[in-house]
């Protein structure tokens, strides 16, 4: 299986879309806990008709996002916490859950990882992938 990430960070929609569709990636899973953003189109609901105008899916699964605890140590550079406290996550049922159905997506058509960081060593995507997806090809794009 080939899934690809992708951060906006940095970014604007158009490049984000841009980049998605120049990839072929014809899904995006945003994996954002809280899928609001202080940056102008990445609000979920602003995001998801953005990308629906130019043939891509969205779908969010808030199970798969980091817990308030993971942000804070995320945002400090604590990746040790970071670690621990999003395993921690990705041990609850609806995460579980969560998990199978972005398999299932993923390997239904192209889809892509979304979350906030560029560098995807410093997301939880990278730690998701590692966790449920040890096998897949991963591409990280970059806007």
């Amino acid at each position: 299986m080939r899934i690809f990430t992708i951060g906006y960070e940095g970014a604007t929609q158009a490049e984000l879309i841009a980049a998605l569709s120049a990839a072929g990636v014809e899904r995006l899973i945003d994996v954002r806990a809280v899928p609001l953003s202080r940056k102008p189109g990445f609000s979920k609901k602003v995001l998801a008709a953005a990308l629906k105008e130019a043939g891509i899916d969205y779908i969010h699964l808030k199970p798969l996002g980091t817990p308030p605890e993971g942000r804070e140590a995320a945002r400090k550079g604590r990746h040790d916490v970071l670690e621990r406290v999003y395993a921690g996550q990705l041990e609850l049922p609806e995460a579980m859950a969560a998990s199978a159905q972005m398999l299932a997506l993923a390997a239904e058509k192209p889809s892509a990882l979304l979350c906030f960081e560029r560098d995807p060593k410093t997301c939880h995507r990278t730690l998701l992938l590692d966790s449920i997806a040890p096998g897949a090809e991963v591409v990280d794009l970059f806007t």
